[in-house]
């Protein structure tokens, strides 16, 4: 996401920095470039030309042309005013008690609001509320038990409650009147009540915004259910599109809150950049992949640092800690300072680190990491050959490399379906992990993060992966093989 932005607006960062004196007509014709990459990222026009107007004026007023580091200057503007553009976000959902609190979802059919249903029920219970998500889709076939699958889904993962309420004879399948949708919320938020549920998540049918009937459904649903929230789904792939129908929702119904989905999949990010400003609505999740915990609230001051290069460090300590308690932390840290890594520890911290999502994304997380990512196609798959050649290795090779033999090797190769060449390249890249893991527990703070973004992207250019290819060094593991003894 915001990957053509981030690289045009860091080449102007450059271009600014590589001068030591600049003009008026400097700053301009570098916020012509911010223009040009706001408008290629698909952001609004009108946002687009109060933005840069803001800009230009703050730059003049702050005499970025008299700045030791007119770069720095400019581009700390430029990253107050896109948090100002896409902010404030207010911080989670608020919640009512006794509950249920009343979450209507509404959107364009196909902008993924079923899944966002079973992403955001799945958010509710992590933080320990229980969950009644309510079929009120009746005008798409098969609409009501595909939900029912979503929750059945997110359901299996334990926790708190998370239950579905259904109608499916009601469906327009059975040749139902449009208002019956209203009917059934009324039940469901009955039955939300009786049962005491902390939540309730009302799922409504897709509809376009200029079809009149079934926005006046929605507005008979919001007045039935007494709705706290009312969050807007719209997909971040349709651009401006999205926009301006998130616009005519607001105008209708007063929207508390948009959802962007399929964030992932836009590397433009326009609609991001657009939606609080177009329509008076903050944005407070986006849908980052596929699984129902790829739903992050969105921080527009995380979000800028994202855009600009700067990375996102919040964001990744966050991931991280739902992945790896303190004690598995600790335990680590002191194997790493003593040099003890094991194969083991490492096949499980590609596993915590797979679970974070997508490798280039994670890493993109990272200081000065995103723009090393730039044109490197980096292949997940690669890790799923990794994974296949530390589970073929019995316990004592993950714990002591220096037991392979040649044998061992072509065993290890034939089991991951992997070739020799590519276990002697994985021994090879995990024994200089070690070798960088221990002499980085010598360093300070500001010397760990210099190497951790060496590492990071080096590994990058790699896919972690130089891990997957044959070593080119001389050094091999066939120099330790010992002829057997007759």
């Amino acid at each position: 996401m915001f990957e053509g932005l981030t690289h045009r607006l860091q080449d102007v960062y450059r271009n600014l920095s590589g001068r030591g004196r600049i003009s008026d007509a400097n700053v301009q014709e570098a916020l012509a470039e911010v223009r040009t990459a706001l408008l290629e990222a698909d952001v609004e026009q009108s946002v687009v030309r109060d933005f840069c107007d803001e800009v230009l004026k703050e730059a003049l007023g702050e005499s970025v042309t008299r700045s030791l580091k007119p770069g720095d200057a400019f581009i700390g503007i430029v990253h107050r005013k896109l948090v100002e553009l896409m902010g404030p976000t207010p911080e989670g959902l608020s919640l009512v008690s006794p509950g249920p609190t009343v979450v209507l979802m509404c959107g364009l059919q196909g902008s993924g609001k079923t899944t966002t249903c079973g992403k955001l029920a799945h958010w509710f219970r992590k933080r320990g509320q229980s969950v009644l998500v309510a079929a009120c889709d009746l005008q798409r076939p098969a609409a009501v038990e595909q939900l029912q699958q979503v929750v059945s889904s997110v359901a299996a993962g334990g926790g708190t409650r998370v239950e579905f309420y259904g109608e499916p004879d009601q469906c327009a399948a059975y040749g139902k009147a449009v208002g019956v949708a209203v009917s059934v919320a009324m039940r469901a938020h009955k039955h939300a009540r009786s049962e005491q549920f902390d939540v309730l998540l009302v799922d409504t049918a897709g509809r376009l915004h200029v079809d009149d009937a079934l926005m006046s459904e929605l507005e008979a649903i919001d007045r039935a259910v007494s709705s706290h929230h009312r969050l807007l789904v719209i997909d971040a792939m349709t651009g401006q599109d999205a926009v301006r129908s998130a616009k005519a929702f607001h105008d209708r119904l007063t929207v508390d809150g948009v959802i962007l989905s399929k964030f992932d999949s836009d590397t433009r990010g326009g609609a991001a950049m657009s939606v609080k400003r177009v329509t008076g609505a903050p944005l407070r999740f986006v849908g980052v992949g596929e699984r129902f915990d790829a739903l992050e609230e969105f921080h527009a001051e995380r979000a800028a640092g994202r855009i600009l290069g700067m990375g996102d460090v919040v964001s990744l300590v966050q991931k991280a800690q739902q992945e790896v308690s303190e004690e598995e932390a600790a335990r680590l840290n002191e194997k790493m300072q003593k040099g003890q890594l094991t194969l083991d520890d490492f096949l499980s911290q590609l596993r915590a680190i797979r679970r974070m999502g997508p490798l280039k994304q994670v890493l993109g997380l990272l200081p000065g990491v995103g723009s090393a990512l730039k044109g490197i196609d980096m292949d997940d798959g690669r890790l799923n050959r990794i994974e296949a050649m530390v589970c073929s290795m019995n316990k004592r090779e993950r714990t002591d490399l220096a037991v392979l033999n040649r044998s061992r090797v072509k065993r290890i190769a034939t089991g991951s379906g992997t070739s020799e060449s590519e276990v002697n390249g994985l021994v090879k890249q995990f024994e200089f992990m070690q070798k960088m893991t221990k002499q980085m527990a010598n360093l300070g703070p500001s010397g760990r993060a210099n190497a951790m973004r060496q590492m990071a992207a080096n590994g990058a250019q790699g896919g972690m992966g130089s891990m997957t290819k044959g070593s080119t060094r001389t050094e091999s593991i066939k120099s330790r093989f010992k002829p057997r003894k007759k």
